[in-house]
This record gives structure tokens, sequence and C-alpha cells, in this order.
């Protein structure tokens, strides 16, 4: 259905045609070729980062709430998306494609990961992790990192700090195809790894007493999953930019169809992450067509109102 909605409207009958006869399933037919460029080589390829983009931040907030035992977590108030995006901005106007096709992805995940353990250091209190001295650290980090990165747009090359500029408010306008195979894969890989860790996900949210008394290893669990997110959000942030409050919002809901336990918890996240960022994007592109509102500021807008509902509740 979403490929349909946009500038140009397409109906959903023909939708389902120019998508059969591209899987090769279904001949031609009453359709224009304009139609099917747009619905085929512009949205189907745009529909299937955001749902990539949705599954895999709300993937990674559902692990963070559960290792950090904070139902704020969120890989953006964290520090982890601003971490990525400052990677990715240093490649952008510095660096340039040193590693090809990764370098963006890698620079990201380099940022989320040195973000991620900035925060844990400032967070840590004679060993031991506080949930509320995580958030707020993160929020500072973020702040700080946000402000470099700006900084770097504001003294770089114009031309470029104005495309990044856009692409840091968050957006799917640049999805094609040959660039979703690495999300692709990424969010699968870390679908599978954080499912594997199902059953310590359950211990940690209990506390941690509860988890070594399991015998599960806290510290060696918090470092896979710290890695595994900032793997993510990395990749992620550097094919659609800063989309904030999607790990917060969608693991909440998720808890409230089926419960904490991580096995039923993270596909149901996901699913729900992937179907809102696609429905956000399509208001995205319709609210103020032809031209697209990045999807950060609807993200961001929605996430703020939800964020003041669960402080309101002292959730």
């Amino acid at each position: 259905m979403s490929l349909g909605f946009g500038a140009a409207q397409v109906p959903l009958a023909k939708v389902l045609g120019i998508a059969l006869q591209q899987l090769g399933v279904a001949g031609g037919g009453d359709w224009s070729l304009g139609q099917a460029q747009i619905v085929w080589q512009i949205r189907a390829p745009r529909v299937v980062l955001g749902a990539l983009v949705g599954a895999g931040l709300a993937l990674v907030g559902s692990a963070l709430q559960a290792v950090t035992r904070n139902p704020l977590a969120d890989p953006h108030l964290l520090g982890v998306s601003s971490g990525a995006a400052l990677g990715a901005v240093v490649v952008v106007l510095y660096l340039g494609e040193f590693a090809g096709v990764f370098s963006l992805p890698l620079a990201a995940f380099v940022g989320a990961l040195c973000s991620m353990l900035l925060v844990l250091t400032i967070a840590s209190r004679h060993g031991r992790l506080e949930s509320d001295r995580l958030l707020l650290a993160g929020v500072a980090v973020s702040f700080v990192l946000m402000a470099f990165a700006n900084l770097l747009l504001y003294t770089g090359d114009q031309h470029a700090a104005n495309s990044v500029m856009f692409w840091m408010l968050g957006g799917l306008g640049l999805a094609q195809w040959k660039l979703l195979w690495l999300p692709a894969l990424c969010v699968l890989a870390g679908f599978v790894a954080l499912l594997s860790l199902s059953r310590a996900l359950n211990a940690l949210m209990s506390g941690e007493q509860t988890a070594v008394s399991l015998g599960f290893n806290t510290r060696h669990v918090r470092w896979q999953v710290f890695v595994c997110t900032s793997l993510l959000t990395g990749v992620l942030v550097a094919l659609s930019g800063a989309i904030g409050f999607v790990g917060l919002m969608l693991p909440h809901m998720a808890r409230r169809l089926v419960g904490a336990e991580h096995r039923r918890l993270l596909p149901v996240s996901a699913l729900l992450g992937a179907l809102f960022v696609v429905w956000v994007d399509i208001a995205a592109r319709t609210l103020i067509a032809p031209q697209d509102l990045p999807i950060g500021i609807a993200t961001a807008a929605i996430g703020g109102a939800f964020f003041i509902v669960l402080l309101r509740r002292k959730v």
C-alpha cells in the first residue's frame, strides 16, 4: 500500500501489477513507464530501507532497555546515534571514500561504539552501571557530539555541509537497491545475535544478582549487546541519518502486546518498528509534497510527546 502514496499517486492495482512484473511473476499492464520507475526504482527501495531502519532501531532499543534496566534507554538518548552521525560527518567532509562503499557505515560504527564507551565510562561508578547516571551521561554526550558535528559542518565545505545537513535530519530519500544488502545483512545478523541472548536479557531485566545466580556473565553479555547495537545503529544511521525515538517507543508498545519475554518481544518490536517507520515516511513524503519532509523531524515530534507521557507516568 505504501508504494502508492506520494506526490504522484499510483492506484493500488497498478502498484501490485508493477511489483509482480518486476519480480517476474506477471507480464505488463496498463501503467506507464514513469509509474513503473516511481514505484520500483524510487519508492520500493525507500520502503525496504524504512522497514530495515525501523526494525533495527526497535531491536536496539529493546536490547538497551534490558541491559541498562532503564525504560527510557534509546540509541538516540544514549548518544549512540550522535556518535554515528559525527563519524559519518567526518567521512563525508574530510576523509572521503577511504574504504569504498563501506566508508560511511564503518565510520558511523566507530563513532557509535566510541560514544557508547564514553557514556559507559561516565556512567559507571565503582565498577557498577547505574541506569539514572547512564541516561544523564547519554544525553550529555549526545549534546557534546552533536555540537562538535555542527562545528565541523559550519567550518567545512558549505556545499557538502548542505547535503550532510539534510541527511542528519533523517530521511530515506537516498535509498537504492544496490545499497540495501548491507543494512539487510546487519539487521538479520543483529536479530539472530540478540535473539540468542534472549534468556540473558530476561535475566538482566530482573536484576544483576538474578542474572549472576542463573549463571550469566553479565559483563560479557553487556559487551556483546553494546557492540551489536553499536554496529546496527552505525550502519542504519549511515544510510538514513539520525532518526530518533524509534528505539524508545516501539519496545514499550510491543511489551503491551506480548509482555517482556525477549523471545517474543524482539520479533514483535522489529515488526512494529518496521511498520512505524514505513508509515511515518508516507506522511513525510505526502504532507508537503512534492518536497520531502525529513523523517527525523516527524519521529522527533512523535517521540518527544511519547517521552513526556512516559515521564508523567514515572515509568
